[in-house]
């Protein structure tokens, strides 16, 4: 079974910053891109950054300039830095991606969420 376990969330005041951490652990064999979700109260959830294993990245609009995702593939483990926050940033944010078990089977998992609250 694979799993992501997120860290790094908590309260910053606006212009502040955090540093979020997702690690995956299990039976790996691959992994694909991996992502950052955030879903803030009475909204959808929303994709803010995406990396591929090979290292390209994407921002949603509203992050870019911002916001700073990064893994480290020996590690399993994606980063997001996010400078600059605004309240509007304030969400529960998750770590999803996908990949194959060493038993060839295809994975599609979350992590449990981590809340960060951008707040003076």
């Amino acid at each position: 079974q694979v799993q992501l376990v997120e860290s790094g969330g908590g309260l910053v005041q606006p212009g502040g910053s955090l540093r979020l951490s997702c690690a995956a652990s299990g039976s790996i064999f691959t992994l694909n891109a991996m992502d950052w979700y955030r879903q803030a109260p009475g909204k959808q959830r929303e994709l803010v950054a995406a990396i591929t294993s090979g290292g390209s990245a994407n921002y949603a609009d509203s992050v870019k300039d911002r916001f700073t995702i990064s893994r480290d593939n020996a590690k399993r483990t994606v980063y997001l830095e996010m400078n600059s926050l605004k309240p509007e940033d304030t969400a529960v944010y998750y770590c999803h991606t996908t990949g194959l078990t060493r038993a060839w089977q295809r994975f599609d998992v979350w992590g449990q969420g981590t809340q960060v609250t951008v707040s003076s």
